[in-house]
């Protein structure tokens, strides 16, 4: 009678040995990618956080100064008048940049046989460079000649002066984004919408659901953790708005559309105040930081939700 063997499992203290170990083997591997990258994420973090508390400019060397330079900042009545625009700007994106791309994306889902067609008409504006496609829109906006007005005009509209007037200038500028954006935001939605099985909108149809309630008590709700995480992304973007303002307003008229990141550039590269620039994008880290947080956060908590056992 032949003896019975038995396989035994190793024991859990092996296990935990070989894992660590196996473990510390390949982060040496990947150790001189992980130094380059925080030195390349962290470094100019780092020197921008010290650059805030000295007084730098590209003829002298450094001079420690405390806290002048967030004196200064705070005191300058266009840190208010900044992060007030950018605050209203927010406001309007939402409006616009944030739902025209869920209507849109809605819209298209429910086209049967143009629904790529307009798919690929969506996106197009996401194509041109943003520098071209700004000079273009201030031609559109153009006071006199222009093709906004012209049209207005044509139907009885007095001509609107849009990047003029101080309280036209965010929702034009605004406007502009929107067509901008709206591209890459439908296409993430798109796909988040094809997910949705497509019995649970024929169980709806049977039960007598029309298109408004099927949108309202099925698609948005299982949208609602792709929208949370789409606006916590919209703000981020927002929050460093540059590009617009500076080609096409320079902050005007009367600082209407400055903001922080245009008066960083300025206070850096037109005043070659780095310290003082430094203390402005402290500042905007860590607002910017603490969205970016909340979007981690989302984005973990529906994550958990998609994989509940992981």
């Amino acid at each position: 009678m032949k003896a019975e063997t038995t396989l035994n499992p190793p024991s859990t203290a092996k296990y935990s040995q070989g894992f660590w170990k196996r473990q510390v083997t390949s982060y040496v591997y990947i150790l001189p990618v992980l130094i380059i990258y925080g030195l390349m994420t962290f470094g100019p973090i780092i020197t921008t956080i010290i650059y805030s508390f000295q007084k730098v400019n590209l003829a002298k060397p450094p001079e420690w100064v405390g806290f002048q330079n967030y004196v200064r900042m705070f005191g300058n009545p266009l840190f208010l008048t900044a992060w007030k625009n950018i605050l209203i700007f927010m406001g309007l994106s939402i409006l616009m940049g944030f739902m025209v791309p869920i209507v849109l994306s809605l819209l298209v889902n429910e086209m049967r046989r143009l629904g790529k067609f307009f798919q690929t008409m969506v996106y197009l504006p996401s194509l041109i460079p943003i520098a071209v496609a700004l000079l273009v829109w201030r031609q559109i906006y153009a006071p006199g000649g222009g093709v906004l007005n012209s049209i207005l005009t044509a139907v009885g509209i007095p001509a609107q002066m849009w990047l003029q007037n101080p309280d036209m200038v965010k929702p034009s500028i605004v406007i502009i984004m929107t067509w901008l954006g709206a591209g890459g935001s439908v296409l993430i939605y798109l796909s988040a919408l094809q997910e949705i099985p497509t019995e649970i909108y024929e169980a709806a149809e049977l039960d007598g659901f029309s298109f408004m309630q099927r949108i309202w008590f099925i698609t948005l709700p299982l949208l609602s953790s792709r929208m949370q995480i789409m606006l916590i992304l919209q703000i981020i973007n927002v929050g460093q708005l540059f590009t617009e303002p500076y080609i096409l307003t320079s902050g005007g008229p009367a600082n209407a559309s400055m903001t922080p990141v245009l008066e960083l550039y300025r206070t850096a590269f037109d005043r070659s105040d780095f310290g003082l620039a430094s203390a402005w994008s402290v500042s905007l880290l860590v607002v910017l930081s603490a969205f970016s947080v909340v979007y981690l956060w989302l984005s973990f908590r529906r994550d958990k939700r998609a994989n509940p056992n992981s």
